[in-house]
């Protein structure tokens, strides 16, 4: 089951001509799937030289990587050195799509209240017209709800712009980066769930009320929307750190008591 917080395994070349960005961003992916799928458990510390050892790639590489990393979240740095695996408690996961719902909401209310040009509208309309199409099937099979991730992570973008607001918008694509905090980071949970459809259908209602609420200047109604979408992301996450499934990632964040 594909998460969105989940990357593809880049071949590591080595090569001393990609140890500027290219090569950095490699060893930043590769890290970063290790870390979610448990090949780096919660808590491990991670250094360099280990590092250089087991991808065969130069320290240059790895040490970007690994600030990179940190500042992505996923890594703290340590007082006596190099790096090590952050744990999340569920409360701060939990803060983290709090935050992102008040900044959506905040992106709609402003959308609403200056006006979202007509053609703005019409594009994030359009990748709700492509989920509506999904939601007809009675049962979504991976590919269908792969391809729902992508158009739900492409409709939260498209609502980000219709601010136009560079503040907001660095804002959201900041908050959006925290782990486990983007539009679809526990959207996957559902995904051999019995009720998986009935909470899509819940989702996409708010997509459609928070459109027509930006094209009726609706400033509080928009931002309230966007404020309870987010809980629906609250009980997917409550839902992962508790699933027998083991969502990609999840093994980072205790439960709370």
């Amino acid at each position: 089951m594909r998460a969105d917080f989940v990357t593809s395994t880049p071949v590591l070349s080595g090569d001393p001509s990609e140890e500027g960005g290219s090569q950095a961003v490699k060893v930043q992916l590769r890290l970063r799937e290790m870390i979610l799928a448990g090949e780096l458990q919660a808590g491990s510390r991670i250094t360099e030289l280990a590092l250089v050892e087991k991808l065969g790639v130069s320290r240059t590489p790895i040490r970007a990587a690994l600030i990179r990393l940190e500042q992505e979240g996923l890594l703290q740095q340590m007082a006596s050195g190099g790096f090590a695996v952050r744990k999340f408690s569920e409360a701060d996961v939990a803060d983290a799509i709090e935050l992102r719902g008040t900044v959506e909401g905040l992106a709609a209310r402003v959308a609403a209240e200056r006006g979202a040009s007509s053609e703005e509208q019409a594009r994030a309309n359009e990748c709700l017209d492509g989920i509506d199409l999904l939601l007809q099937e009675p049962v979504l099979n991976e590919e269908a709800f792969s391809r729902y991730v992508d158009l739900n992570a492409q409709f939260h973008s498209l609502l980000g712009a219709l601010a136009a607001s560079p503040v907001i918008q660095r804002e959201l694509e900041r908050v959006g980066s925290l782990p486990f905090a983007s539009p679809s980071g526990f959207v996957g949970v559902q995904a051999n769930s019995p009720k998986a459809r009935d909470m899509l259908i819940v989702a996409q209602d708010q997509h459609r009320q928070v459109m027509q609420a930006i094209g009726q200047r609706e400033g509080a109604r928009a931002e309230a929307v966007m404020r309870e979408h987010s809980r629906l992301a609250q009980r997917n996450l409550r839902e992962a750190v508790r699933s027998p499934l083991h969502l990609p990632g999840a093994h980072l964040i205790s439960t709370s008591s």
